[in-house]
């Protein structure tokens, strides 16, 4: 992990934000590409927003990236490209909440703030066997004053980064290494028996599904598409023509609905219809899957604007759509 060890604020916070629900090998690769774009803060507030949206895209939870950006420029023109230094400061600082404050604070400036993820709340909780749920306030709380009382003053950084490598080593979640583990011997949950149980969480995420109808319609050489805006999964990505549907249905039923048919009002056209594709969200499930519509004129829609096809590898799209032009004949000729 090239961020390990180093004391330079803007590639912690570069990487903490990338982590934030993600793998580290597939946030790696990131985070290499957008120090070697932007080795500075400066550089990254003076990028374009869709420049850094098309960097990002693939790693997902496009919240993170609007906010990586606002925090760059308020870095850059509010603190003259220099990152505050105090725990209070940095907490203010757009998508920075305390976990990622502890890090830069004790990473960048040897500053005594215990960092709490996952794995430090997992290996507390384990080691002193509480039962108290870890996703509730009242936990969250009671987890982050004791893991503050924990800390080593004198070393925060290599204690909270130590802490942090036990967990995700030794401590796991399934498979946790308790024989090879030079704590076990002091261990409440392995000596009780609730290293499986051990954290405790309360809350279940409510899944739902939703049914995503994307017709790629092509016209003159052209291709419609807009820049999501509401305040909904995707903001500011890029996207084809939608329709929404209440429940999925097969392409041929789509294509004699009102929806689809409204969008083309008797014009002549061609089509090709993918398979369904799927991807798994926290909070949701899309399906559906894209229809490609070639026709020569008369297509309008003041949602969406026409860009030339080569113009479409510029834009920053979603991976539900990306996993689609990936691996689509139809779209080849596109360059994407």
């Amino acid at each position: 992990m090239p961020w390990k060890g180093i004391d330079d604020p803007y590639k912690i916070w570069l990487s903490e934000i990338m982590l934030q629900q993600t793998r580290v090998d597939q946030g790696t690769a990131y985070y290499n590409r957008f120090i070697e774009k932007f080795p500075t803060v400066n550089r990254l507030a003076l990028a374009e927003d869709d420049e850094v949206f098309k960097m990002w895209e693939g790693l997902g939870y496009y919240s993170r990236c609007k906010n990586l950006m606002k925090t760059a420029k308020t870095i850059s023109f509010e603190y003259d490209g220099v990152f505050p230094k105090k725990y209070e400061e940095i907490l203010k600082l757009k998508g920075v909440g305390p976990y990622t404050a502890a890090a830069i604070a004790s990473f960048a400036f040897k500053l005594p703030f215990a960092v709490v993820d996952g794995n430090v709340t997992r290996v507390i909780s384990r080691f002193f066997g509480i039962e108290k749920a870890i996703d509730t306030n009242a936990g969250k709380k009671y987890f982050a004053e004791l893991a503050q009382s924990l800390l080593n003053k004198e070393e925060p950084a290599v204690y909270n980064q130590t802490i942090m490598d036990f967990g995700a080593t030794i401590c796991k979640p399934m498979q946790p290494l308790c024989e090879q583990c030079p704590l076990q011997k002091n261990c409440v949950a392995s000596a009780k028996g609730l290293t499986k149980i051990l954290p405790i969480k309360v809350k279940k995420l409510v899944n739902r599904t939703r049914y995503f109808y994307y017709v790629i319609v092509e016209q003159q050489g052209k291709i419609f598409v807009r820049k999501r805006s509401e305040k909904d999964i995707w903001e500011n990505l890029w996207e084809f023509v939608l329709v929404e549907m209440k429940e999925k249905i097969n392409a041929e039923l789509f294509i004699k609905s009102n929806q689809f048919t409204a969008l083309f009002n008797g014009l002549n056209f061609s089509i090709k219809v993918s398979d369904f594709y799927k991807q798994q969200l926290t909070h949701q499930t899309i399906e559906g899957l894209f229809l490609h519509v070639i026709t020569q004129k008369g297509f309008k829609n003041k949602n969406y604007e026409s860009i030339k096809k080569t113009d479409i590898k510029k834009l920053a799209f979603p991976k539900f759509i990306t996993s689609f032009m990936e691996k689509n004949e139809v779209l080849k000729n596109m360059q994407i």
